[in-house]
């Protein structure tokens, strides 16, 4: 059974930096494509980043970009998110998920292409 395990939120000034983390086990976390998500109160999940199984390509939303950087440890059976500069409209359960390979796949952004779900980690910022 793939179980991933989020890490690291908590409460963090605007401007200020945070660092999640997601473990993987009991799945060949090598072959996966990683992809964090979020979902603030009274609102949908939302795409944050993805990576592919190999980590050379990544994708960001519009609303992070240039500020959050998602990562890989193949070997560590780990996923990252280094998230910088976070302002209060950051605040949301994160989660992270995981994707089985599809020949063919493209970048991964709809939270049901994603097949293995952690439990989330709360990350609020405060202005």
């Amino acid at each position: 059974q793939v179980q991933l395990v989020e890490s690291g939120g908590g409460l963090v000034q605007a401007g200020g930096p945070l660092r999640l983390s997601c473990a993987v086990s009991g799945g060949a976390f090598g072959v996966y494509a990683m992809g964090w998500f979020r979902q603030a109160p009274g609102k949908g999940r939302e795409f944050v980043a993805t990576i592919t199984w190999s980590g050379s390509s990544t994708k960001y939303a519009d609303s992070v970009k240039d500020r959050f950087t998602i990562s890989r440890d193949n070997a560590k059976d780990t996923s990252f998110l280094q998230m910088n500069s976070l302002k209060p409209e950051d605040t949301a359960v994160y989660y992270c998920a995981a994707k089985a390979p599809v020949p063919g796949g493209a970048f991964a952004e709809s939270p049901r292409e994603y097949d293995y779900w952690g439990q989330g980690t709360q990350v609020t910022v405060s202005s």
